[in-house]
């Protein structure tokens, strides 16, 4: 059987497209799933009519859906844990660090989402947020804050492993970096990701299955009870799922309020 036409599979069949989105936190990975849901897409472009669009997503601000995960900062509101909060210290003692903008490691993006200043910090393999108060200014002594929570060591926990991201880091930033083999868990998110692309692109479950796991693959394991076939279902109701709303709990976001 021919594979997938050309129309359906033009910018979802190649797999090495997405493997990008192996190394995504949640953050990263909500953005990801929200970007294309139609409706979202529908908001950015009727933004200047509808301000207020951006809450009902669980945005401070739209982020233009044309920009994955590499290059968009969607302001998810509230902060996610990854998010490190900067205060200036009102009461510093003589050999408290100061902040230095130009010694964050990465590649800088400033963003003003409405409220404040959020640095996001890029090296390969990671991704620093920081969001600083008003009133911190370069070489300022500075505080680390975290919200007040019934479970406040999960949130310490997550503050510690944002920063241990900066103690780990040499004194340059790698050009590159060896990686580990991904988890069974983002290479999931993969699968999910171009399955939902390729559904919404008004290709078959069939053509889905032989994008992803080939087309010998398929010829050998498609009939109606085969587990390929009920794997690539599953991967499609996940994604449609996760674009409709499901996104929110990878960002760490209430449900909709009804």
């Amino acid at each position: 059987m021919a594979g997938p036409s050309a129309e359906h599979r033009e910018h979802w069949y190649p797999t090495a497209a997405y493997l990008y989105t192996l190394h995504l936190d949640g953050p990263a990975l909500a953005w990801e799933y929200l970007r294309r849901n139609p409706d979202y897409r529908l908001d950015w472009l009727r933004r200047r009519r509808r301000p207020d669009a951006a809450h009902r997503w669980g945005l401070r601000l739209l982020e233009d859906p044309a920009l994955d995960a590499r290059d968009a900062h969607p302001a998810w509101f509230p902060d996610h844990d990854a998010v490190v909060q900067l205060y200036p210290d009102a009461d510093p003692p003589p050999e408290a660090y100061a902040f230095e903008f130009w010694c964050v490691p990465g590649r800088k993006h400033l963003i003003h989402d409405g409220k404040r200043l959020v640095l996001v910090s890029r090296w390969p393999g990671c991704c620093l947020r920081l969001a600083l108060a008003p009133g911190l200014e370069d070489g300022m002594a500075y505080l680390y804050a975290t919200r007040a929570c019934a479970t406040p060591c999960a949130r310490y926990q997550a503050l510690v492993a944002e920063l241990d991201k900066l103690a780990a880091l040499p004194d340059a930033v790698p050009a590159a970096m060896a990686r580990s083999r991904p988890t069974l868990a983002a290479v999931q998110e993969l699968h999910t990701l171009q399955a939902l692309d390729a559904t919404l692109a008004g290709a078959s479950l069939r053509e889905v299955a032989e994008g992803l796991f080939g087309v010998d693959a398929v010829a050998a394991d498609w009939h109606a009870d085969s587990a390929l076939r009920a794997r690539v279902r599953r991967l499609a109701r996940r994604g449609e799922a996760l674009m409709r709303g499901g996104y929110r709990s990878l960002a760490q976001l209430g449900p909709v309020a009804s």
